[in-house]
């Protein structure tokens, strides 16, 4: 079976039990037997965690946060990290832009046993790294706002992404989309939404961006509002029900049940709840990966509600996948 592109369609993705939590064909995590109280209560490490690898990058974002040059960690670094990662169900494997590193399939494969992997990338060095990431990550998410002159003016060259898309694609790589909305991208998002469709994404996931690094440079008309954002979404969904669109559908927005949900490990192993919006670069300390375990940090840590919450799709808007045509599946939110 062939996608649109002339690709090999996507295989299906195995659905993957972490205790009452499951790892989802959409690339997200969903529990039914539990409530986010429950989970927060029985948690001693965080479901998720983002690590970079790297800050080095081959773009430059119009909204990238990213305000520090550091060194790369090293591999032995990076095996104490994972060492002190124990527990942890997800890792995403990010940066500045991973695949820049050479030695990317050796942090792969350094992961992989221990974590489902996620992989987020603008796809550049795709045709170099596929082949190394099958059947050790669960997911590669490629950032992309859009058709060609969205994408030139708002991330990179477009062609360079979709180039590393088709590799990734030849390779069997499971894939989701993300794209950062601004008001001068929302005419563009069906079409985004439409390439999800036709590379077979397990998701298409939606961000505000954050006023932090290169955003702090965008025109205060770029940056929707929380009605536009719902409204934005409600079109989509209409949109997605109209044409058979597959990927689930996910949408966040900065809100107080947002906030902080997300734990970063910078290159220097320091983790920080992100984005607290008082904290100096939205960054609040937590502590340090090469020097204490996760569960250190994540007693520390003062968002586990939201959280779970944002994993679990309770505090965002979301529709799930909808899976492969002809399989009968359903659109749920």
């Amino acid at each position: 079976m062939m996608t649109m592109l002339g690709m090999p369609a996507m295989p299906s993705v195995a659905l993957e039990q972490t205790g009452p939590v499951t790892f989802t064909a959409g690339h997200h995590f969903t529990a039914r037997d539990a409530s986010i109280e429950e989970l927060v209560k029985a948690a001693k490490v965080p479901l998720s965690v983002i690590l970079q690898v790297t800050k080095r990058c081959n773009f430059d974002c119009s909204f990238c946060s990213e305000t520090l040059q550091l060194p790369d960690p090293t591999l032995p670094q990076l095996d104490t990290i994972r060492g002190n990662l124990a527990g942890v169900s997800r890792v995403f494997l990010s940066g500045g832009e991973p695949l820049l590193r050479r030695d990317f399939g050796e942090i792969v494969n350094m992961y992989a046993g221990d974590f489902i992997v996620g992989v987020p990338t603008n796809a550049t060095r795709g045709l170099q790294h596929a082949r190394s990431m099958v059947g050790k990550v669960a997911f590669v998410n490629v950032g992309l706002e859009g058709p060609r002159s969205t994408t030139n003016r708002v991330r990179g060259d477009y062609d360079e992404v979709m180039a590393g898309v088709r590799g990734f694609l030849e390779a069997g790589l499971p894939l989701s989309l993300s794209a950062v909305v601004y008001r001068s991208t929302l005419h563009a998002l069906p079409f985004t939404y439409q390439i999800a469709d036709v590379i077979g994404a397990g998701k298409l996931k939606l961000i505000l961006p954050l006023r932090k690094g290169n955003a702090l440079d965008l025109e205060e008309n770029e940056f929707i509002s929380l009605e536009e954002a719902g409204q934005t979404f409600d079109r989509l969904t209409e949109a997605r029900a109209v044409h058979d669109w597959r990927p689930a559908l996910r949408m966040t927005t900065w809100t107080p049940d947002t906030e902080g949900h997300m734990i970063l490990v910078e290159v220097t192993g320091k983790a920080s709840a992100w984005p607290v919006y008082d904290a100096p670069d939205l960054l609040e300390p937590l502590g340090n990966l090469l020097e204490e375990p996760v569960s250190e940090i994540w007693a520390r840590y003062r968002f586990k509600r939201n959280h779970f919450a944002k994993y679990l799709g309770a505090s965002i808007r979301t529709v799930s996948n909808a899976g492969p045509a002809g399989s009968g599946g359903h659109a749920r939110a």
